[in-house]
C-alpha cells in the first residue's frame, strides 16, 4: 500500500499523536479516504510520521527565505512522487503547517523522539529538506540556518551537519572528503570500507527497511551518485 493510503488511514483516526497527529486531525474531515486502504493502516506508522513530518518541516522551511516559490512546491512533489489525485490532500497538510502558530521545533522534536534509535532515518529527513531548499538553485542563508537548527534538534553535531550539507552544495564547490564524511588523513583500506558502507546504507531497499516511503527513495539515487562522484575524485587523486 502506498504511503498516501497510510496517510489516509492516519487521518481517519489511527494512532499518531503529538503535533503530527494534530496536523493529521486538521485534515481528517477533508481527506478522501479509501476504506480498503485504511484496513491495515496502522502498519507503516513510521512512514506516516516521516511523511507528515517532512511535509510540515518543508512548509516551515519554505517560509525561511520569506517566500514560497513554485520551484519549492514542484521540488516537494518530485521528492514524494505525489500522484495528481493526492495533491489536494498533501496541499492541505502543507498549508495547515504553514499557518500553524507552533514552530518547527515541535515537529522536529517529535520526529527525534519517534526515531531516536534510527539516526539514518533522521538524516534522510534532512536530505529531503535540502532537496526542497535547493530547488531554486540556491540555498538561502535562512534555509541553511533552519536546516542546521533541525539537525541540532535531531541530535546531530555541527560537524555531522556539515558533512550532510556537503552533499548538497554546488558540485564544483564540494569537498569530496566532506561528502564522504571522512578526514583527508584516512587510509586507503579504511576509505574503501567506508565508501562501501555508505553505498550499502543508501540502497533503496535499506531506506525502505528503515521507514522511508517508496515514494521518497528517488532521493537515494541522487545521494548515491554524489557519494560515487566524491569517491572517484579521491581514488583518482590517490591513484587507486
Amino acid at each position: 500500500m502506498s504511503v498516501w493510503g497510510k496517510l489516509a488511514g492516519a487521518a481517519a483516526g489511527l494512532a499518531v499523536g503529538g503535533p503530527i497527529g494534530a496536523l493529521l486531525g486538521g485534515v481528517a474531515g477533508h481527506y478522501v479516504i479509501d476504506r480498503d486502504q485504511v484496513k491495515d493502516g496502522e502498519e507503516g506508522g513510521d512512514q506516516v510520521a516521516f511523511t507528515v513530518g517532512v511535509i510540515a518541516l518543508g512548509a516551515k522551511m519554505a517560509k525561511a527565505d520569506g517566500v514560497v516559490t513554485m520551484d519549492e512546491v514542484n521540488a516537494f512533489k518530485e521528492v514524494f512522487k505525489v500522484p495528481e489525485g493526492e495533491m489536494k490532500n498533501v496541499a492541505r497538510v502543507f498549508n495547515l503547517a504553514k499557518q500553524d502558530v507552533s514552530g518547527y521545533e515541535a515537529y522536529a522534536e517529535q520526529l527525534a523522539t519517534m526515531f531516536k534509535g534510527n539516526r539514518k532515518l533522521l538524516e534522510d529527513v534532512i536530505d529531503g529538506l535540502f532537496h526542497i531548499a535547493k530547488a531554486d538553485d540556491q540555498l538561502h542563508p535562512g534555509e541553511e540556518e533552519f536546516l542546521a537548527q533541525v539537525a541540532n534538534r535531531f541530535g546531530f553535531t555541527e560537524t555531522e551537519f556539515s558533512y550532510i550539507k556537503a552533499r548538497h552544495v554546488v558540485a564544483a564547490k564540494r569537498n569530496p572528503y566532506d561528502v564522504l564524511g571522512v578526514e583527508p588523513a584516512i587510509g586507503n583500506d579504511e576509505l574503501k570500507a567506508h565508501y562501501r558502507s555508505l553505498i550499502a546504507e543508501n540502497h533503496p531497499d535499506k531506506l525502505i527497511a528503515r521507514g522511508v516511503p517508496e515514494e521518497f527513495v528517488s532521493i537515494a539515487t541522487e545521494k548515491v551518485a554524489t557519494i560515487n562522484e566524491a569517491y572517484e575524485a579521491i581514488a583518482k587523486e590517490r591513484g587507486l
